[in-house]
């Protein structure tokens, strides 16, 4: 939280800061408040200028300067990453995080990067869409020999391009563990309109076996997505003041594309992977199509005052644990199953291939011929009857699910394909205190429990809300909202 809360204030302060220098962080500016930024841009009338990205729950990575040359220091390490409330993974990642930390530079900088491998295994970093030279793109094998464990490799180059990039180890299995940053390339010439705020949200997907803390970076099914390394409801939302125009910067690097979409705005896709794209080329949309591989910025005007979501569209990237390899957490087959075959029992792949995950695998009452096993009959998307779920649902400490008993229609288990979204499995429970921090200030009460995946908000708030959320920013504030005070924000939400 400390880190988090650091990072969140040094954006605020770089804001203003930004406006009092030639070049976008060439030495530190004074700090000041958002409202002084769209001060100065009313005063500008118009005119460009650049506004530092935020990559929420991502820090920044600072640099130092040798004889005009911006020097960054990445270290390739395992990391740990909370990416859920009590949902705590083993990945690898840059400088103690993962995604990595975010490099912002200016078009024309020569930056030196010095990489360090505190990895088991070699590791090498591609600059993904930079033009530089073949000795610096990091293609293992081709461009340079493989960093090895305990080595260190110097990429030094300038950069002509501007736009949304970014690095990540080129070792296929690697980029599956979380070795990905965003790297954002500033352009000499501001891009008029000018954003009052610019985000970065770096798309990622991880599969984790039950009981198990470490992705798989076989699988090809997927059951954690995350948002800059967080799994709703815990990604942070995108606070900005009515009015304000908006750029979000969207990466994504996984086995998955990604149709994120916009709640309540039309936005214009602005940016790929490969720079700016020509006025007359761009479209309107409230969906894009996200690939792999791929960057989009798109920018908007927040207009529409509200808590509105941004999200991927495929369904089960809007939940958690949804996947095959992890089981139904709340359909699961009460006791022991019977009559499974020796060779699965005993773990024993079979198949073609096997699945090591299925659920024929392990302990058995008795043995059989793995035909008739009770874990052959079919089994209902739900439990298996709306009383004996509704009993669960009274159960103490269960008050806060997604859905209540009153929720649930009479008939509802005559009804073919009952149930779908009732009784989702956990954790599709409110969560609000456990994921309390200063964005998330003026919600309803409940909103956790319908927040999964790879989601998060856009909250367009009027001035005074805004600035209230942004004082409890800078302080860490994350009490609770009185009565008075949530019936007052209520219509802006």
């Amino acid at each position: 939280m400390n880190s988090r809360r650091s990072f969140l204030q040094r954006a605020l302060a770089m804001g203003a800061g930004a406006m009092t220098v030639p070049r976008l962080f060439a030495q530190k500016g004074a700090s000041g408040s958002s409202g002084q930024i769209r001060d100065i841009h009313s005063r500008r009338s118009g005119s460009g200028f650049n506004v530092p990205v935020q990559t929420l729950d991502i820090p920044d990575l600072s640099f130092t300067m040798d004889n005009g040359v911006k020097v960054f220091h990445l270290v390739a390490e395992p990391v740990k990453r909370q990416i859920a409330p009590n949902k705590v993974l083993d990945l690898w990642g840059f400088n103690g995080t993962a995604p990595g930390p975010t490099i912002q530079v200016n078009q024309g900088d020569q930056v030196r990067i010095v990489v360090d491998n505190h990895l088991p295994e070699p590791t090498s970093m591609h600059w993904h869409g930079f033009e530089i030279p073949i000795t610096m793109d990091g293609m293992p094998g081709v461009s340079q020999e493989p960093i090895k464990p305990g080595g260190r490799f110097i990429y030094e180059f300038t950069l002509h391009q501007e736009g949304t990039y970014f690095y990540h180890s080129h070792m296929a299995m690697q980029e599956m563990m979380g070795m990905l940053g965003a790297f954002i390339m500033h352009p000499k010439q501001p891009h008029v309109p000018a954003v009052d705020k610019d985000f970065v949200i770096l798309l990622q997907e991880y599969a984790v076996l039950p009981n198990n803390v470490v992705p798989n970076s076989m699988n090809m099914e997927f059951n954690w997505l995350v948002m800059n390394g967080k799994a709703g409801p815990d990604t942070t939302p995108l606070v900005v003041r009515l009015g304000d125009r908006v750029r979000i910067r969207l990466i994504n690097l996984g086995m998955d594309h990604h149709p994120i979409h916009l709640h309540g705005h039309t936005f214009q896709v602005t940016g790929t992977e490969a720079g700016r794209i020509p006025e007359t080329a761009r479209y309107p949309s409230n969906t894009v199509l996200v690939g792999v591989a791929q960057a989009r910025d798109i920018e908007f005007v927040a207009n529409n005052p509200g808590s509105w979501m941004v999200h991927c569209h495929l369904p089960h990237h809007m939940m958690n644990q949804m996947a095959s390899n992890v089981g139904p957490m709340s359909r699961i087959r009460s006791g022991m199953p019977a009559g499974v075959s020796m060779e699965n029992g005993m773990g024993i792949l079979t198949g073609e291939p096997g699945v090591p995950t299925g659920e024929d695998y392990g302990p058995s009452l008795g043995r059989g011929m793995g035909v008739g096993s009770t874990n052959n009959r079919p089994t209902s998307n739900g439990p298996l009857a709306k009383q004996s779920a509704e009993q669960h649902m009274n159960m103490p400490g269960m008050e806060s699910m997604q859905m209540n008993a009153g929720d649930i229609a009479p008939d509802a288990d005559s009804v073919p394909g009952f149930p779908q979204d009732a009784y989702m499995e956990g954790p599709m429970m409110a969560m609000d205190e456990m994921v309390e921090k200063p964005q998330n200030y003026g919600l309803p009460s409940g909103w956790s429990g319908f927040m999964q995946g790879m989601m998060t908000f856009l909250r367009v708030l009027p001035p005074d809300q805004y600035d209230e959320i942004m004082r409890r920013v800078q302080r860490g504030e994350t009490a609770e909202m009185s009565a008075m005070d949530r019936h007052d924000m209520r219509h802006s939400m």
